[in-house]
């Protein structure tokens, strides 16, 4: 049933399996980085040379338990293209792979993030708001980003607030206030978007995790 998943870790231990997997696969490498660049990309284009690096990646990383193969490249492949695109200056089709409510959440085809997506949902319901309501909360500068990332850390450094916040289903803002120094503004304004990123970095959610991963970043220093 997951044979393309098996010929996926095959490949990763063995030169010509590798080589003929990739070969098979090289219309869909195209596809992602054509969908990801917004227009058609051909073997003459750098960004096929980018997307075929990160396939090749995605088969050396990719772990059979967590999933499928097809999503787990997919990502990939998208992932090292914006960061090329990043580089090179194309903010017109730039797309952020390092928040929540970045719509490769939305397209990325692989059950296990649909699972967790379905039950953060869930948790931000008790809540009294919606995964998509993260689209207008999250933050967009990067001042503002560090300041989120430095509430979410605090409250993840301090279980009772994260037992606090479950209970009350608040934002415990006026002790992050005061121990942090964030202003409440912030604080009002992007309480949901630091609500579900505690809840999905104290929880078990790794695919969502990743999106969050300046978060996990700014707690480690």
């Amino acid at each position: 049933m997951r044979e393309i998943d098996q010929m996926a870790v095959d490949a990763a231990n063995d030169a010509e399996k590798l080589s003929v997997f990739i070969e098979e696969h090289e219309i869909f490498i195209l596809r992602i980085a054509s969908k990801t660049a917004k227009r058609y990309v051909s073997k003459s284009d750098d960004e096929w040379s980018i997307a075929l690096v990160a396939f090749s990646d995605a088969i050396k990383k990719y772990d059979y338990k967590r999933g499928s193969f097809i999503p787990f490249a997919e990502l990939m492949i998208h992932r090292n293209l914006v960061d090329y695109f990043r580089v090179q200056g194309r903010r017109s089709v730039e797309v952020q792979v390092d928040c929540i409510e970045d719509e490769a959440i939305v397209e990325y085809n692989d059950n296990n993030l649909k699972l967790e997506i379905e039950a953060i949902t869930q948790v931000l319901e008790s809540y009294e708001f919606s995964f998509m309501d993260l689209v207008e909360c999250s933050p967009k500068a990067n001042k503002t980003k560090k300041a989120c990332a430095k509430v979410v850390s605090y409250i993840l450094n301090n279980p009772i607030l994260v037992k606090e916040m479950r209970a009350s289903k608040q934002l415990p803002a006026k002790i992050i206030e005061k121990n942090v120094g964030i202003p409440r503004k912030i604080l009002d304004r992007h309480r949901k978007y630091i609500i579900a990123a505690a809840e999905i970095l104290h929880g078990d959610y790794p695919y969502l995790s990743d999106y969050l991963s300046y978060i996990r970043e700014a707690n480690k220093r």
